[in-house]
């Protein structure tokens, strides 16, 4: 009993330092806040180790040869754990999250991160949740080919332009297409199903390049989507303004990011309507599960109508699955 109540005291302290890792980041959710990805996956690897394996780093070779650069100039990464048994040709495709930069400055500053350098990326990651290679934690994919491909450009993997005088590469469109060209020829050409998946950032990466990724496959190929947490709302937030819209348009511009969006979108919408999700989803031909919480903190903090306008969406976009190719409702 007191081995198992010291086991108990030492989990909640854990979940005590996320709580208190969660709480130190900056109001806007944005910029120069303290990265809690990485901190929640240490903490996480601590609780399950030794039996979570350590995924290490890939960076892709050749890559700055096409231009494919994180911010900074450095190679472009990703963590591969492979499939076995019944899953070997399936894939799982994880784009990593993590917030964007929407000026010079924190662009700038993010270069010195590990959102914008793999100089400064974890050479190994634990993997969990849908990324777990354990059958009773991660039942649909344990066995799969799981990826992770690290975020390095501040855009959502979506951009092809340059700051020469700072030396920024805006450049998450070729990361992206150098990424899948690697993935392909180490078998994923060869899949009998394939999932697009990713968090945040990353959720929003999914629906930007869902229709690309079926594009890339054999047609005999089941593909869907999943995006989490990546519904993120063009409403007005509690103090009456539009934040998050100001901040996509800072991606938008500083990343010139008008040629890169859908041009189905931008022929009757502004770059910036067509950086957000509400706007895209009803032109997406891939079967696509979307995740979204009506009671998303972050979300809730940043707009006061966010409940009402994911409830809407999400009837919109059921009624369009319904029309083409069942979902995967994964939880």
């Amino acid at each position: 009993m007191r081995s198992l109540l010291l086991w108990i005291a030492v989990v909640v302290c854990l979940l005590c330092s996320v709580a208190a890792v969660v709480q130190s980041g900056s109001s806007d959710g944005f910029g120069n806040s303290r990265d809690t990805e990485t901190e929640i996956s240490f903490l996480e690897y601590k609780l399950m180790a030794p039996s979570v394996p350590m995924i290490p780093l890939t960076l892709i070779q050749g890559a700055d040869s096409k231009g494919a650069v994180c911010l900074d100039g450095t190679l472009p990464g990703y963590h591969l754990d492979r499939g076995f048994g019944s899953g070997a040709n399936s894939w799982l495709i994880q784009l990593e999250g993590g917030g964007w930069c929407n000026n010079h400055r924190s662009c700038v500053y993010r270069k010195t991160s590990r959102r914008g350098s793999s100089k400064f990326m974890e050479k190994a990651l634990a993997f969990t949740g849908i990324l777990s290679n354990k059958p009773e934690e991660n039942p649909d994919f344990f066995n799969w080919n799981r990826i992770k491909l690290r975020y390095c450009d501040g855009a959502s993997f979506s951009g092809d332009s340059q700051d020469e005088s700072s030396q920024l590469f805006y450049q998450g469109q070729r990361i992206w297409q150098v990424a899948m060209e690697e993935f392909l020829s180490l078998g994923m050409k060869q899949a009998n199903q394939a999932l697009l998946s990713g968090c945040s950032a990353g959720g929003l990466a999914s629906i930007l390049h869902c229709d690309e990724f079926r594009e890339l496959l054999p047609s005999s190929t089941k593909v869907k989507c999943l995006s989490d947490a990546g519904m993120f709302l063009d409403s007005v937030d509690v103090s009456g303004g539009h934040s998050l819209r100001n901040m996509f348009q800072g991606v938008v511009t500083v990343q010139n990011l008008q040629k890169d969006l859908s041009s189905s979108c931008t022929n009757h919408l502004d770059p910036t309507s067509c950086f957000f999700p509400q706007n895209l989803v009803s032109d997406i031909k891939t079967p696509m599960f979307l995740l979204n919480t009506a009671y998303d903190s972050w979300q809730v903090a940043s707009g006061r109508h966010a409940n009402q306008i994911t409830r809407d969406v999400i009837h919109r976009r059921s009624n369009f699955s319904k029309n083409s190719g069942p979902k995967w409702c994964l939880l």
